[in-house]
């Protein structure tokens, strides 16, 4: 995703920088695909605006590395935490930037990343700084401010990926079980008779998903928080954690329940 936004921006005519020390050559090759330039924390902390995309459970340590680099800087940008994270986390990302003296926008990503000739993916903002974010749309974003404080943002994604992805580990647990037991043949004639809008959906959405489940792990967690620890279904996004850190496991192994989940996606194109 940040890559595609950062070439979003870029094709509008937008300075993009990022940090590439220490990362790997395919990391390096898809910046500069995308228009990015490599630049040291400090001139990253010298930025406007501070676009904060990464893996849900890196989070807190990018904001914590951006506070000590704005610390030192007489520049104090716009951070954007575009990141799935629950809104007790996004407060405590609140306290490390502002502690900078930098500000802080909510932001929830919702769609898929940029592709030329789309609009999307929604990019919705929330918290006092958002009016400081007109440009971003200028530049080729679809904001979509949202009323609220810090965490309104938050919310929405928690509970929009909590549906969305909770119902691809849904699929995805139910499709692997129904394999294992010889009825994966049965299930999916009868999706297609009763259902096959789900069908559909498991159809693009389990290969989809394998290269993303890694990902995923951690903001299954994050949507546990955002329910409580008291509160049951936070049990099953527990279990979706699990779920997907046992899929990536496999996908970087043997493969071997990713090939079933793909072989049933397969099976639903063609009938």
């Amino acid at each position: 995703m940040g890559s595609a936004v950062a070439a979003r921006l870029a094709e509008h005519g937008c300075k993009v920088l990022t940090r590439l020390d220490g990362r790997s050559a395919a990391t390096q090759a898809r910046a500069a695909a995308a228009g990015m330039t490599s630049a040291s924390d400090g001139e990253i902390a010298a930025c406007d605006i501070i676009l904060s995309i990464v893996p849900p459970g890196e989070a807190v340590a990018l904001a914590q590395q951006l506070a000590t680099a704005i610390n030192r800087s007489a520049k104090k940008p716009v951070i954007v935490d575009c990141n799935a994270v629950n809104v007790e986390t996004i407060r405590t990302i609140e306290d490390i930037v502002l502690s900078s003296g930098a500000r802080l926008v909510d932001a929830a990503i919702i769609g898929l990343p940029p592709k030329p000739g789309t609009r999307g993916p929604a990019v919705y903002v929330s918290g006092e700084a958002a009016a400081d974010l007109v440009v971003l749309g200028r530049l080729g974003l679809d904001l979509r401010p949202i009323e609220g404080p810090i965490g309104a943002a938050s919310a929405l994604k928690m509970s929009y990926a909590g549906i969305n992805k909770g119902l691809t580990g849904l699929g995805a647990a139910m499709v692997l079980a129904a394999t294992r037991t010889g009825a994966a043949d049965a299930l999916r004639d009868e999706l297609a008779l009763s259902l096959p809008h789900v069908q559909a959906r498991l159809a693009n959405a389990l290969p989809d998903m394998l290269p993303k489940a890694y990902r995923w792990v951690a903001e299954m967690r994050e949507i546990a928080g955002f329910l409580g620890p008291d509160h049951p279904a936070a049990l099953i996004y527990e279990g979706f954690a699990r779920l997907f850190e046992h899929i990536a496991t496999d996908v970087q192994g043997e493969g071997t329940e990713a090939a079933q989940l793909v072989a049933f996606a397969e099976s639903c194109k063609v009938k």
